[in-house]
């Protein structure tokens, strides 16, 4: 069982390192993170996105996105309207150099799943092996939509 949960680690050490370097290579080539990066494939999707069903998507606090968003917006990647339909809700869409951008970010990380078509089952078994590794790891206290409410 040791060797076992040796190579567990590795493994997750590897996806965590591998995960830092992109973000990094994204912010030193494209001045943006990596949750930027996922706010605008994203926002590629649909031509205006309200705000709450991005925050829903991405599970983030409205604060985190709120901030990463207004970056994007300085940056003139993105815009945010106000929905004509309700007046307290907001409208993200992307932006001409926001497409650019995206044509030139490479297409990695977890929102990767969303554009490239992959084996159903596979998307299954890593589905069940993330949820295991919250669990395993002991961090299901702390993970989002816990049952408990918080």
């Amino acid at each position: 069982m040791q060797q076992q949960a040796l190579s567990a680690i590795v493994a997750w050490v590897r996806l965590e390192r591998a995960t830092e370097t992109f973000h990094a290579d994204l912010k030193k080539r494209f001045g943006i993170t990596g949750l930027q990066l996922a706010v605008l494939r994203i926002c590629a999707e649909r031509p205006q996105l309200p705000l709450a069903a991005l925050r829903k998507a991405l599970v983030m606090h409205p604060a985190t996105l709120g901030q990463s968003i207004d970056e994007l917006r300085r940056m003139d990647l993105v815009t945010v309207k106000t929905d004509p339909r309700d007046r307290r809700a907001r409208l993200v869409g992307l932006t001409e150099a926001g497409t650019a951008l995206l044509a030139k970010a490479p297409l990695a990380g977890p929102t990767r799943l969303r554009e490239i078509d992959h084996e159903v089952a596979r998307l299954d078994r890593l589905k069940l092996a993330l949820e295991d590794a919250v669990e395993l790891f002991g961090l299901g206290e702390w993970a989002p939509g816990r049952k408990d409410g918080a």
